[in-house]
């Protein structure tokens, strides 16, 4: 379904980097640039340990370099 929108959206060269775990790091990435409290995040991933939380926050990353955050939402 992700990669079906993303071929909608013109990602075409990039779409094979599109998946539901990218769209989910970008979600909780998103949430934590805008303040969000890890635990909630968490809690939103349905995560057991906030260690598997952490590896999805891409505030480290440059944005630009990922597909993801090219879809306007």
């Amino acid at each position: 379904m992700v990669r079906h929108y993303a071929l909608q959206a013109g990602l075409l060269s990039e779409i094979m980097n599109i998946g539901a775990h990218a769209m989910r790091a970008t979600a909780a990435t998103n949430a934590l640039e805008h303040a969000a409290d890890i635990a909630k995040v968490q809690e939103m991933l349905g995560h057991q340990n906030i260690s598997t939380t952490k590896l999805y926050d891409r505030r480290s990353s440059n944005p630009e370099d990922s597909p993801v955050f090219k879809i306007k939402f």
